[in-house]
């Protein structure tokens, strides 16, 4: 494994053990750093957006980092800089922009979706094309991510659809469900330690190694015929945004230690490709046919990847190998549940390694509840998961 490659693991590692159940942000922003491409996040205050955004930046050294809360009233002055009054003595309508978003490497804009006519536009030619015009002459911006924030989504008529559609990647955050994870946050019991950390030089390096990673035509068929069936279901991502995504999906398999892109990585595209939030069901249905169908995957083979993420979480007994394993088989139990969707003549054998993945889930949450909350297990019968259940009940 390349060096940066692996400080790359032990980041993600580190962030997971400190930012409970933010998995996919965490790995949501590390692809958004590595193609170059930008990242919103929506959910309730409180829910560690900022926080997470604050801590890339001090984990990725090296960096300008800029980060602003925009309101309805928030000036060009406040996101671009000042001007320069020596400059506008002379007639020159330049902005000083030291320390302001058009130098940064990577920036945090919370309550995006508050931005005003006022800097909109410049907003989005930044974002898009890394460009700012300062008296009229375009300036080159080294921007590598914008990481957006927003409590809601931004509502019909109020101008901001190009906005929306700069952020290639969309992530819903909630609250902790997870009573476990809930305690740990609340007793501040994650410990990660000192964090590792990366300079932007090496960052950059692995910008030039994910562009090598190698995307198959069947990965180039499967968007294709994907497009078709969005565009019969009257959704219709620009082709714009299609293109950029080779770049995320690159990025996803490089950060699983892949060279090569496979149909499983599609999954990324559930929040990608999407443009409204009523669409948001069907593009996941459409893709998810993709990324776990019976001609791709076997049950076998389910079955043989949820052994081995059981084994190195009974070899590794610390809390990140724990949470990362959990996380796997709760992807796996949901790869089975398309499966039983598709292939009714299956259906025994699917419920049967569904309740095996469940089995081994539920040991892997006893056991890390037991090393850190000792008496306290989650109940026999409870389900594992917080969509079916309701959260995980537990008895001491």
């Amino acid at each position: 494994m390349n060096p940066n490659q692996q400080k790359l693991e032990q980041i993600k590692q580190a962030l997971n053990a400190k930012f409970y159940e933010r998995e996919n942000e965490v790995e949501g922003i590390l692809i958004a750093l590595l193609a170059r491409q930008h990242m919103l996040m929506i959910g309730p205050a409180g829910t560690a957006k900022s926080a997470l955004s604050t801590e890339i930046s001090k984990i990725v050294q090296g960096t300008k980092y800029f980060q602003w809360l925009l309101t309805p009233f928030s000036t060009p002055e406040e996101v671009f800089g000042p001007l320069s009054l020596k400059d506008l003595e002379a007639g020159v309508y330049k902005r000083n922009t030291a320390m302001k978003m058009p130098e940064a490497d990577i920036v945090f804009l919370d309550e995006i979706f508050k931005a005003n006519s006022a800097i909109l536009n410049s907003l989005l030619t930044l974002i898009n094309e890394r460009l700012f015009y300062n008296d009229g002459s375009p300036v080159e911006a080294p921007l590598l991510s914008v990481i957006g924030a927003s409590n809601e989504y931004p509502e019909d008529g109020e101008g901001l659809e190009a906005l929306f559609d700069r952020f290639l990647l969309r992530y819903e955050i909630d609250y902790i469900g997870d009573e476990g994870n809930f305690l740990a946050m609340m007793k501040e019991e994650s410990n990660p330690g000192e964090m590792p950390s990366m300079h932007l030089d090496e960052l950059k390096e692995l910008h030039a190694i994910v562009e090598q990673v190698v995307v198959p035509d069947e990965i180039y068929e499967a968007l294709s015929v994907i497009r078709r069936e969005l565009f019969d279901e009257g959704i219709r991502p620009s082709d714009r945004r299609f293109k950029q995504s080779i770049g995320v999906l690159k990025a996803k398999a490089f950060i699983h230690q892949r060279q090569t892109v496979e149909l499983s990585d599609l999954s990324l595209l559930e929040n990608a490709l999407w443009e409204t939030l009523d669409q948001k069901e069907t593009v996941c249905h459409v893709i998810r046919r993709y990324t776990g169908g019976s001609a791709d995957r076997s049950l076998a083979g389910i079955e043989r990847e949820a052994e081995e993420v059981y084994d190195m979480a009974v070899r590794d007994q610390s809390t990140e190998a724990g949470m990362e394993a959990m996380k796997k088989l709760k992807e796996l139990m949901s790869e089975l549940d398309v499966l039983k969707d598709e292939e009714s003549e299956n259906t025994t054998e699917i419920v049967g390694l569904t309740n095996r993945v469940t089995s081994l889930y539920k040991e892997i949450e006893n056991s890390r509840l037991e090393a850190e909350y000792p008496g306290m297990q989650a109940e026999p019968g409870a389900d594992s998961t917080e969509e079916e259940s309701g959260g995980i009940h537990f008895r001491m």
